[in-house]
């Protein structure tokens, strides 16, 4: 079983564990470790990854790198025409390297469509230029009246105001160390001018992958981004997006084959790629069709958590949904989603056994469950018996923080849904998005399961390593009970038979989704996750229709 070799999986204390792992995961393996990447189109590369790319497409397709400058060049140009008028007050600063080149063939492009930029080409010391950034400023001496000016020694900085447009091609991915001196100064002098920043491929100063350290004062901070062909890995960091501002991507026709070739960790998930994997009913099919799931969930005070992950689990299209709450739920869950069943807790006001009376196709735990001793040793003893992938969230992951050791007994392939929070509960404080992102590549790894790191861009994280970045969401999210609505979603999804791997990942999409169309239709602020929970059909039914 190849698959097999490339993933080693743990044994834990219960050897049906890995049997039920392999019969599993045998007619899985091919969506888990290949369908899926394949089919995602928004690949995020590393900057070696586009190293060899541009080789390929330079070496055995035989195109010029003045020939992919001015696919650059028009590509940027057009955006920038699309939103600015040529009157527009425009300033390029255009660095030694290939950025820089990139940066002055757009300004050549905007001087032919009516816009008068000052250029400025950074050449400290007289011979730094790159073959590319010589020939193009060699070439901009044949252009008439052109504003330009090379910088050799001194610099003035030219006066720039909230009215300007600044084209930011001073450095790009290859720089790797901290801007310092002079062109630290300068960047700071553009981020407080107030100047409409548009960014070619990369702010100035930001690092693609690793941005720890980091002055962000010292960093270009853009409004627009125009990455080429791809996005980077900092676009997605909370921290670092910001200096990112916009972005979009734009596309120079580097080689196929050899992007097809490269064995990617990280992917950005757009609605195609959940509409490749979504099905559409049969119409003979029946609720028993559909699959049936438990949600063990709320505790006193905190039914809303289980009300919430029921409806999203209802509106995910499962045929069946229990919901397992103290006795203290019943009226709550009976009024609030009478379409779902009802389980009672022995206990009146918090969960102290989790029996589970049917033969679930999947079952979530956590939302609203509190950490009472007694739901400690709940969790725990439900985690130890379970035989096949649960969704564990909130207080579910709160009780394992307590008791580390029931990392060990969790299902192969179980999916983890953790904010920031309680994902260094569980694994120890990360001082970084991009350590934190490090460290549940490795748990997922090390425990074979799911890690959803919930945030503006949720990253989901697999056990083999690899994390799929969701590109859908709204900051009207930002509100109490969303993650509980993605956890019903989710748990909805693999009841109705769809593997962790494609669960996981299309829970998110939707969820997400699900919060776009709930903004349109009570604001980003007054959004809530009642809000969302009621639009999961809504985004599912959007995705489906919207077959391009």
């Amino acid at each position: 079983m190849a698959a097999a070799k490339k993933i080693k999986v743990r044994m834990g204390k219960n050897s049906k564990k890995l049997a039920y792992f392999v019969s599993y995961f045998k007619p899985c393996r091919l969506l888990l470790e290949g369908e899926l990447q394949q089919r995602v189109k928004m690949n995020i590369f590393s900057n070696e990854d586009l190293k060899n790319i541009y080789a390929h497409t330079i070496n055995d397709e035989h195109v010029s790198t003045m020939e992919l400058i001015n696919r650059v060049a028009r590509g940027v140009s057009s955006e920038i025409i699309n939103r600015w008028n040529p009157d527009t007050p425009t300033v390029v600063f255009a660095g030694p390297g290939n950025n820089g080149a990139d940066a002055l063939a757009v300004a050549v492009k905007l001087i032919e469509n009516g816009f008068n930029p000052e250029i400025y080409l950074f050449n400290i010391g007289g011979n730094c230029l790159s073959d590319d950034c010589k020939r193009i400023r060699d070439r901009m001496t044949e252009v008439p009246e052109i504003n330009f000016t090379e910088i050799v020694q001194t610099f003035s900085m030219p006066q720039i105001g909230e009215n300007h447009l600044v084209i930011d091609g001073l450095f790009g991915t290859g720089l790797n160390a901290p801007l310092e001196g002079g062109f630290r100064m300068l960047v700071q002098r553009i981020n407080d001018s107030g100047a409409s920043v548009v960014s070619i491929d990369i702010p100035s100063g930001l690092f693609t992958d690793n941005n720890e350290g980091q002055i962000f004062r010292d960093i270009i901070h853009a409004d627009l981004t125009l990455a080429i062909q791809s996005p980077h890995r900092c676009f997605f960091n909370p921290y670092t997006a910001e200096l990112v501002g916009e972005w979009k991507t734009i596309n120079i026709g580097l080689s196929k084959k050899a992007m097809s070739s490269v064995d990617l960790e990280f992917y950005l998930v757009e609605e195609k790629d959940a509409r490749r994997h979504l099905r559409k009913r049969s119409p003979f099919c029946s609720k028993a069709d559909l699959g049936s799931i438990a949600i063990v969930a709320g505790s006193y005070g905190m039914m809303g958590a289980a009300l919430l992950a029921t409806r999203g689990a209802l509106r995910s299209g499962v045929g069946k949904v229990t919901t397992i709450s103290p006795r203290c739920g019943y009226g709550i869950i009976q009024q609030g989603a009478p379409e779902a069943m009802f389980q009672a807790d022995h206990h009146d006001i918090i969960i102290t056994n989790v029996v589970l009376r049917n033969n679930y196709d999947a079952v979530a735990i956590g939302p609203g469950l509190g950490t009472h001793d007694m739901t400690v040793d709940a969790v725990e003893r439900f985690i130890a018996a379970a035989k096949r992938p649960i969704v564990v969230d909130a207080d579910a992951l709160n009780c394992i923080a307590q008791r580390p050791s029931m990392l060990y007994n969790l299902p192969v392939l179980s999916i983890l849904t953790p904010h920031e929070g309680e994902f260094d509960r569980l694994f120890g404080t990360q001082k970084s998005h991009e350590a934190r992102i490090a460290k549940a590549r490795e748990m997922a790894a090390s425990y074979q399961i799911f890690i959803i790191l919930k945030g503006r861009y949720t990253a989901i994280v697999r056990p083999d390593r690899k994390v799929f970045i969701n590109s859908s969401g709204t900051p009207a999210m930002a509100t109490a009970g969303s993650g509980d609505v993605l956890t019903g979603v989710i748990a909805g999804l693999l009841g109705q038979g769809y593997p962790p791997q494609f669960a996981s990942v299309m829970g998110v999409y939707i969820h997400g989704l699900a919060g776009e169309i709930a903004e349109k239709q009570c604001g980003l602020y007054g959004t809530t996750a009642g809000d969302i929970a009621r639009n999961v059909g809504l985004a599912i039914q959007h995705i489906i229709d919207n077959d391009r």
